[in-house]
């Protein structure tokens, strides 16, 4: 695995990133825009994932690290579930809703991999390999 020196190279801060794009267009371009608390609550949730991920790779330690990935991976868990909410709600169509559902179960297992293989290590510092 190559060093890695900034969260923004991390492949999981990447496809959280490209995810909560996904939920804020559909925050703007269906009418979830004007079921206002649901609309900014899955965005929150979204956005949270990449926040995760950002702010543990910055605190400079593997443990604390460990612990906003997990963090993320509950994240990625409550936007999901919200997602549920959302298709429910016709705010989106069963194909957008199974795209993102399987998007997001793809997104907390490769969390959750990360996890574990930090867990094999011993890490100091904000230089992941």
């Amino acid at each position: 695995m190559a060093t890695i020196t900034r969260f923004e190279d991390l492949e999981i801060w990447q496809e959280a990133r490209r995810l909560a794009k996904e939920i804020h267009f559909i925050s703007i371009e269906t009418e979830l825009k004007t079921d206002f608390r649901f609309r900014d609550q899955i965005k929150a949730a979204s956005g949270s994932v990449m926040d995760n991920i950002a702010e543990g790779f910055e605190r400079n330690g593997n443990l604390e690290f460990r612990q906003f990935l997990s963090i993320a991976k509950g994240s990625a868990g409550e936007t999901r579930s919200q997602l549920y909410r959302v298709f429910d709600c016709k705010y989106i169509n069963e194909e957008k809703f199974s795209i993102l559902r399987i998007d997001y179960e793809n997104l907390s297992g490769k969390i959750n991999n990360f996890i574990s293989y930090l867990n094999k290590k011993d890490f100091k510092g904000t230089k992941f390999q």
